[in-house]
């Protein structure tokens, strides 16, 4: 369902995230595939080796490489591997909790777009990405704004009459990330806006 989602998103066809309580979230998958606002101050941030986790259609992976810092992406779906490879970039059919090439040796792991909800467990989530950072490697992770609640709700993506399967999925207020990070072994955070995204770096 993942895979169709992205193809049907360069044809302009509607997906939506659905909740179980039956609430629908209309998902803005253009901004998946071309750098958007707010892009800029997490690529100044990345460094040699970048790991792009959950990197969908590559957007980062592919610009981080323009400009010659080596980066990998990870993404479960192997239509978004495709496009990524297709674009230019190097991306890897992984998820995040199996084996990931470099463990240990990246300096900088992005958790963009939310990604920090991935599993719906961000603490695990955390833990298991500062396994992977080299000592000294750092997180940047966007996040939900500090008036938001942080929760954890079962979603699938839906196409029309199509559905995916349901899937654990986390939403993380700035408000909390200082807590969460240091209960992951991140000592160190620093957080900044940038057109009305609101991003964090986290490092030991």
């Amino acid at each position: 369902m993942m895979g169709e989602l992205y193809a049907d998103a360069l044809g302009g066809v509607r997906a939506e995230l659905e909740y179980v309580d039956g609430t629908r979230v209309a998902l803005d998958t253009a901004r998946w595939f071309d750098l958007i606002d707010g892009d800029e101050t997490l690529l100044e941030r990345c460094a040699s080796p970048t790991l792009d986790i959950g990197s969908g259609p590559g957007r980062l992976t592919v610009e981080l490489a323009r400009r010659g810092v080596r980066a990998l992406g990870i993404d479960i779906t192997p239509r978004a591997v495709a496009l990524t490879r297709r674009a230019g970039g190097f991306a890897l059919l992984r998820d995040v909790f199996d084996e990931v090439p470099g463990s240990g040796r990246w300096t900088t792991a992005l958790l963009a777009d939310g990604n920090i909800g991935i599993g719906g467990h961000p603490e695990a989530l955390l833990r298991r990405v500062g396994q992977l950072i080299r000592p000294g490697g750092a997180v940047l992770a966007e996040l939900a704004p500090p008036d938001a609640t942080s929760r954890v709700d079962r979603v699938r993506l839906r196409r029309g009459p199509l559905a995916g399967d349901w899937f654990g999925w986390a939403t993380v207020s700035t408000s909390d990330i200082r807590r969460l990070a240091h209960a992951a072994g991140f000592r160190q955070v620093e957080h900044w806006t940038a057109h009305g995204r609101w991003l964090a770096r986290l490092s030991r």
